[in-house]
């Protein structure tokens, strides 16, 4: 090997060594990001698929309208608290 090209093999594993090192600092700053993303990728998620079926939405509107809003609030708080308990019981 020519000296040119043993100082492109050694820059190349410098960088290698160094892009690795990029890898790690950025896998460990996104760690904290990695909830929070996911509870946004299942919202969007639940978006498209109300998106795609729009009868549902209709559907609970027409719920709404018929059921009254005391009643609506009362198990809106039952669903939130059994919400609650679930993501506790899951360690989340």
């Amino acid at each position: 090997m020519n000296k040119k090209q043993r100082k492109l093999a050694e820059k190349r594993e410098r960088l290698v060594a160094q892009i690795s090192a990029q890898r790690v600092t950025l896998a460990q700053n996104f760690e904290t990001w990695r909830m929070p993303l996911a509870f946004v990728d299942q919202g969007l998620s639940a978006l498209r698929k109300l998106g795609r079926h729009p009868e549902w939405i209709a559907g609970v509107v027409v719920l709404l309208v018929v059921i009254k809003p005391k009643h609506v609030l009362k198990w809106f708080g039952r669903g939130w608290g059994t919400w609650q308990i679930i993501n506790k019981l899951r360690g989340r």
